[in-house]
C-alpha cells in the first residue's frame, strides 16, 4: 500500500491533517487503533464530559434554581442511564460525522496500531495480529496523550480510575475523591457533585487551576466550595487503592480517607511509547515529547509531529490548528500557529476562559501593563439570565495599549473568549475592542466595558 501522506492517530489533529492533505491533492491515509475516530477528545474527553456537564447543570437547575424564574417544579428525579445514553449518542453522532468527512475527502482509513517501521514505512497491526506495511514519503505523528497516574495510585478500572472511568459510572458515588485540582478534576467533580455525590478534591499545590490567571483562580475557589466541592489544597497523596467495597486514599500527614471511588486527574503526557521512533532515529524527551521545528518537522527526514505529542498546550483545538499548519507547510504554503494565543476553557459553572498572558507571566517578564475589569453583575444580559457571578479582565501593554491577555470567569466565558482571541490575533488594542459597537443586551458588552476600563472609561461600573 502506498500513499502521499500517512497520519498515525485519528484524533482532532490527525483526521484534520489528513483532510487538509486531501484538499491539497494528496492521497492521504489515517491509521487509528480505536473503532471510532476523534481521539481522546471525542471518545472519552472533551465531548462526553461536556455532555455530562450540560445534563448535570440542567438537573441542578431543575432541582434548585428555577423557582426564581417563576417556574415551579416538583418531583424531579435523576435518570442516570438516560443521561449516559444521551452522552453516548452525542459521541456516536459526531464520530459518524468524521467517518463521513473522510469518505467525502477520499481519505483511506486503516484500523490498527500504527508504528514507524523505518524511513518511509508505517506498519499497521490489526486486532487479529495481521500486519500491513504502508509506504509513504510523509508521515505525520498525531498520537495524542494519555493520563498520568501518580506512583501509589492503583488503577483498577472500576473503583480507582482516570477520567475515562469517571465518564461512565453506573451509579452516583456516595463519596468521590478527585486527585488533582485542574480542569479535568474540577469539571468531572462538578458533574458528580451536581448529581448527588459528596466530592473531595485533593490538590498538591497551594491553588487550583495551575496555568490559569491567579486572580481568576482565586475567585473560582470560594465559588466551587460554595457549590459543595470540598477542595483541599497542599495535600500530597501517597496512595489510592481499592479496599473492601470502596477505596482508601492515603495522604502525607493526614488520616486516610475512605470513599467509594477515586478519580486520578493529575495531568497528561504524550502517548509516544512503542511508536517505533527509534527506527527513524527520533529520541523523545523523558516525558515522551517529540521535538519539532517551527514547521513541525522532527529530526527524521519525512516525519512530522503535531498536537499533544509535541511541546505546547494539550488542547484539541490547538491540535487541529497544528494539523492544518503542518500539512500546509508540507505543501509549500505559509504555516504558523501562534501558541501564545491559544484559548483555554474550563467548563465548570461559572465557566472560566483565558487567552494570552496572565498577570503572573507579565510580572515575571517585567512587562508594564494596564488592567481593566468589569463585573457581570453590572451587565444587563447577565441580570436577565440570573447569572451574574464573575468578571472580565483585560490586560494591555501600558505603552502601546495592545491587548496582552483576556481572562474571564462567568456565564458563557468559553464563547466570549472567541472575540478576544480574534482581536488579539489581529493585534488589537484595548481601545480597538472598546470602540466596537456591541449589541445590547448581550454578555459580550462585558468585554467592551473591561476594554474601556483599561483607560478608566468604563460606563456601567
Amino acid at each position: 500500500m502506498r500513499h502521499d501522506l500517512v497520519v498515525i492517530g485519528g484524533g482532532p489533529g490527525g483526521y484534520v491533517a489528513a483532510i487538509r492533505a486531501a484538499q491539497l491533492g494528496m492521497q492521504a491515509a489515517v491509521v487509528e487503533k480505536e473503532d471510532r475516530l476523534g481521539g481522546t477528545c471525542l471518545r472519552v474527553g472533551c465531548i462526553p464530559s461536556k455532555a455530562l456537564l450540560e445534563s448535570s447543570h440542567r438537573y441542578e437547575e431543575a432541582c434548585h434554581h428555577l423557582a426564581s424564574h417563576g417556574v415551579r417544579v416538583a418531583g424531579v428525579s435523576l435518570d442516570l442511564p438516560s443521561m449516559m445514553r444521551r452522552k453516548a449518542d452525542v459521541v456516536a453522532t459526531l464520530a459518524k460525522g468524521i467517518d463521513g468527512l473522510l469518505a467525502k475527502n477520499k481519505v483511506t482509513r486503516y484500523r490498527g496500531i500504527g508504528r514507524l517501521a523505518g524511513p518511509g514505512r508505517v506498519a499497521v497491526t490489526a486486532a487479529d495480529g495481521a500486519v500491513t506495511l504502508v509506504e509513504t514519503p510523509r508521515v505525520v505523528l498525531a498520537v495524542g496523550s494519555e493520563s498520568i497516574v501518580l506512583p501509589g495510585i492503583e488503577i483498577d478500572g472500576t473503583h480507582v480510575g482516570t477520567s475515562t472511568e469517571a465518564l461512565d459510572y453506573g451509579e452516583v458515588p456516595g463519596h468521590l475523591v478527585v486527585v488533582g485540582g485542574g480542569y479535568i478534576g474540577l469539571e468531572l467533580g462538578s458533574v458528580w457533585r451536581r448529581l448527588g455525590a459528596r466530592v473531595t478534591v485533593l490538590e498538591y499545590a497551594d491553588r487550583i487551576l495551575l496555568g490559569i490567571d491567579g486572580d481568576i483562580a482565586a475567585d473560582a475557589l470560594p465559588l466551587f466550595r460554595k457549590q459543595g466541592l470540598d477542595i483541599q489544597l497542599g495535600v500530597k497523596v501517597r496512595s489510592a487503592r481499592r479496599h473492601a467495597t470502596g477505596c482508601i486514599v492515603e495522604c502525607e500527614g493526614r488520616e486516610p480517607i475512605a470513599c467509594d471511588r477515586v478519580l486520578a486527574a493529575t495531568g497528561r503526557r504524550p502517548a509516544t511509547a512503542d511508536l517505533g521512533l527509534d527506527t527513524v532515529g527520533i529520541t523523545p524527551d523523558r516525558r515522551g515529547c517529540i521535538g519539532v521545528d517551527p514547521a513541525f518537522r522532527t529530526t527524521a527526514e519525512g516525519v512530522w509531529a503535531i498536537g499533544d505529542c509535541i511541546p505546547g498546550p494539550m488542547l484539541a483545538h490547538r491540535a487541529e490548528e497544528d494539523g492544518v499548519a503542518c500539512v500546509d507547510g508540507i505543501a509549500g504554503r505559509w504555516a504558523h500557529v501562534e501558541y501564545d494565543l491559544v484559548p483555554a476553557v474550563v467548563f465548570t459553572h461559572p465557566e472560566i476562559a483565558t487567552v494570552g498572558r496572565t498577570e503572573e507571566q507579565l510580572q515575571a517578564a517585567g512587562v508594564a501593563y494596564t488592567k481593566g475589569v468589569f463585573p457581570f453583575r453590572a451587565n444587563g444580559r447577565a441580570r436577565t439570565i440570573d447569572d451574574t457571578v464573575g468578571k472580565v479582565k483585560v490586560l494591555a501593554d501600558s505603552t502601546t495599549d495592545r491587548v496582552l491577555g483576556v481572562h474571564i470567569i462567568g456565564p458563557s466565558a468559553g464563547d466570549l473568549i472567541g472575540e478576544a482571541a480574534a482581536a488579539m490575533n489581529f493585534g488589537a488594542t484595548a481601545e480597538d475592542i472598546a470602540r466596537v459597537c456591541h449589541a445590547h443586551p448581550t454578555l459580550p458588552e462585558a468585554l467592551k466595558e473591561a476594554a474601556l476600563a483599561v483607560a478608566g472609561r468604563a460606563i456601567h461600573a
